[in-house]
Formats: C-alpha cells, structure tokens, sequence
C-alpha cells in the first residue's frame, strides 16, 4: 500500500521519503527558516516540516505566566509561545521560497484552527504530533479535509495507537492515505529507548506505511530505520546545535544532514528487491574461480 504526497508515492518499494524537520528551530525568524529551507534543498530532502498551533489553546493557563529567559529577554511563557508562531504572511513567503527551492513543505497542527488555517495552503499531507493522538476530535477533523494524514506515535502506549488508527478509519475513510510514524518523544532520545523494531511491528498490525521521527544525536540509528523498512523519515534540523532553543540539541546540521540522505539512498540501493539473481558482473569472477565437474579448482580461495 502506497500513500500518494504531491509528486511522490510513500510506502513499500517506493524512494523513502525524507523530511527535515525545521519544527521552532527557526526561533519565529523568517530568514533563518530560509537558510534552514537551503539546507534540506541541498541536501536533497523531499520536504521540511514546520510547527503550527494557537498559543491561546495550546499553553495551560497555569503557564501562561510563568517567566521565560530568552534571546528576547525574560518573557512570559504565553510571549514566548506567540513569538515563535508564523502567521499567513511568514507562511506565504516561505512557501513562495519552498516552490522557488523545489522542496514541499507542510505542518505539524495542534489544534483544529491550525488545521483549519494550513488549509490555505497546497501541502502534500495533514501531520498530527504525538501529543495529540489521542485527540480523537482533532483527528476526525484531519481526515474530514480530505488530504493524508501522517500521525507520530510517540508518547503513545500500544492501545492508545491502536485507538487512533480506528478513529482514522471511520466514516469511510480507510487506511490507504493513513502513514503512521514510530517515535519515542524525549529529546534527545537514548539509543536503548529508540525500539526501532515497533516499525515492522506497525506496520504488519496495521497495514499502512510507516516511517520514523527520530530524536536521537547521530546518524546511525537513523539509516537502522531506513534498513528496517521505514518508508518516511524526518529529523530535526538547526543551523547550529548550541543555538537557543528546546529542540536544537536533538537536531542535524547542515553537513550532517547532508551525509544522513546520502547514506538513506545508499542503503536503499543495497536493499534491492530480494529476488535472488547472478549480476553481470559477478560472471568474470564465476567463470575464474567456480569449479566445474570437480575437475578444476581456483588458483586462490574465494572471499
């Protein structure tokens, strides 16, 4: 089963689809987000991904008031959260910058007037965050707008996930444009709680594509992902991991953002399709090295 994203088919024997995600790592600048937008364009990236959500309904009230230090000085909490919200002129330049780059772009929403604001713009799915899985109004209200859906997983027991993925598939709408991802929400996350091996467990239980959102530091466990058979795959990007903010430590910089697209391709050719064959290249060394009848054997041994 394949989900179709803008240009691209998600899923199984189909190219992983690579996400970088920009997420608050622009720190509510525009031009930042831009060079971030340059970063996963050059590293051949198939999207960026950033944050969408209504401070007004999204921050507890027991927080809106609490003190923040940031780069803008002591705020509170409820500053903070509008600070680093784009608006539709933010949105619009950058999706002008994303067609210009020839990268797609879309949004994790919080919340329904999120969804409802994206929908302005041609992204190629609806993200719901972990956080919001088990808001069962704000995924119906996902799958009513008619594009895919991607939901995370993290923070999620086995029933919770279960759950959802029903909620997803009522009135009609069945799992062909559902890709769920698997996920462990601590920032960053240690490699003994990545559990890579719930991808597979995923996605034979559900029968849907399912990729990775990974908030590991390094590579490795990433391409691991990418071998395991996660068809979508997103990782926090920054400029510079010692800038300020609370996702920046779990993020990618440019060159590493870089080298883990190339390695995600490199393994996807190695996989290959499983069909046993004999290549065209493997004749010269057959014909010199094979014994034939048991009347002939190697000058050397075969590695």
């Amino acid at each position: 089963m394949t989900v179709r994203m803008g240009s691209n088919e998600v899923g199984p024997n189909r190219p992983i689809y690579i996400v970088a995600e920009i997420g608050i790592n622009h720190n509510g600048d525009v031009n930042t987000a831009k060079k971030l937008i340059d970063a996963a364009a050059l590293a051949g990236c198939d999207a960026v991904k950033f944050q969408k959500r209504t401070p007004e309904l999204c921050v507890p009230a027991a927080m809106r008031d609490v003190p923040r230090e940031t780069p803008w000085g002591t705020i509170t909490y409820m500053e903070y959260r509008r600070r680093m919200e784009f608006g539709e002129d933010a949105f619009a330049t950058l999706d002008r910058y994303c067609r210009e780059k020839g990268i797609a772009w879309f949004a994790s929403c919080f919340d329904r007037p999120s969804l409802d604001f994206m929908e302005r713009f041609e992204t190629p799915c609806i993200k719901i965050p972990s956080c919001c899985l088990t808001d069962d109004a704000l995924l119906l209200h996902a799958r009513s707008l008619g594009r895919p859906v991607v939901l995370s997983t993290g923070m999620s027991t086995w029933e919770q996930i279960t759950h959802a993925v029903d909620v997803c598939s009522r009135h009609g709408r069945s799992r062909s444009d559902l890709v769920l991802l698997h996920c462990t929400s601590t920032y960053p996350c240690p490699p003994a709680e990545l559990n890579l091996r719930v991808i597979d467990r995923l996605r034979t239980s559900f029968g849907c594509p399912v990729g990775y959102s990974g908030h590991e530091v390094g590579l490795q466990t990433t391409v691991a992902a990418a071998t395991l058979g996660a068809c979508f795959i997103e990782r926090h990007i920054t400029l510079d991991r010692a800038m300020w903010g609370s996702d920046q430590a779990a993020s990618i910089e440019p060159g590493g953002l870089a080298r883990l697209v190339r390695d995600i391709r490199v393994v996807e050719q190695a996989l290959g399709d499983g069909v046993k064959r004999l290549y065209e290249s493997e004749l010269p060394v057959m014909k010199r090295l094979r014994l034939v009848g048991g009347e002939m054997r190697p000058l050397a041994k075969a590695g």
